[in-house]
């Protein structure tokens, strides 16, 4: 199957490599702040979006999150969610619990979450801003889902592509995973000879010139 595969040679790459692979396509994608939560492993998965927006009455509402958790029907998914308010949760060890039965991959959050080490309790990869123990009841809705959010200044949309690892998330356009995977291989095994070169004792200067990174775009091997 052509996403398993492409998951596959996504999760063989990190999110510097592929924030590099962005850049020379000049795509956005890469974010700063939203960093792993606990020590956990790195997710890579294709995204079901979240939008949520500060709750403004008293009428009660379905808990956030839960209705896309219930409709998840495949193994690939990651749980991208906007909107989140400073300080106030938009994630906990329930909903990890409720999420990890569905096999989702991991969660990533615009947002704060809680009971955090009820997460890394049962090993459920939880990305975000920060931590909280404030609840989102009676603060924060759901508005929307399977729709494109923005999530740290970036546009994401359903089945769009993730990756994050210790050092951050990076978004995919599902459109640009093709040429964003060749594109970051060709990058892995001109990183590797560099880093070879200089093991060997060609300079450093040389070999991290510019245009030795601009040759990616040429390399055929």
């Amino acid at each position: 199957m052509i996403h398993e595969s492409l998951l596959n040679r996504l999760a063989a790459l990190d999110t510097n490599t592929v924030s590099d692979a962005l850049d020379f396509l000049g795509l956005p994608g890469a974010t700063v702040g939203l960093r792993p939560l606990w020590n956990c492993p790195k997710i890579v998965g294709r995204a079901s979006t979240v939008q949520l927006a500060p709750k403004s009455d008293s009428a009660p509402t379905a808990h956030l999150i839960t209705p896309v958790v219930e409709q998840i029907d495949s193994d690939d998914r990651v749980l991208v969610i906007a909107g989140g308010i400073e300080g106030i949760s938009c994630w906990g060890d329930i909903l990890a619990n409720a999420s990890a039965r569905k096999k989702v991959r991991g969660t990533v959050i615009d947002g704060f979450s809680r009971d955090i080490d009820g997460s890394e309790s049962i090993g459920y990869p939880v990305f975000g801003r920060g931590i909280t123990m404030i609840s989102a009841r009676n603060r924060v809705i759901q508005i929307d889902a399977a729709v494109t959010i923005k999530v740290a200044g970036v546009d994401v949309s359903e089945d769009d592509y993730v990756i994050a690892d210790t050092c951050g998330t990076v978004f995919v356009p599902q459109a640009y995973i093709e040429k964003v995977v060749d594109l970051g291989e060709r990058i892995v095994r001109r990183q590797d000879a560099m880093v070879e070169a200089v093991r060997s004792g060609r300079s450093v200067a040389e070999v991290m010139h510019d245009t030795q990174f601009e040759a990616i775009h040429v390399e055929h091997a």
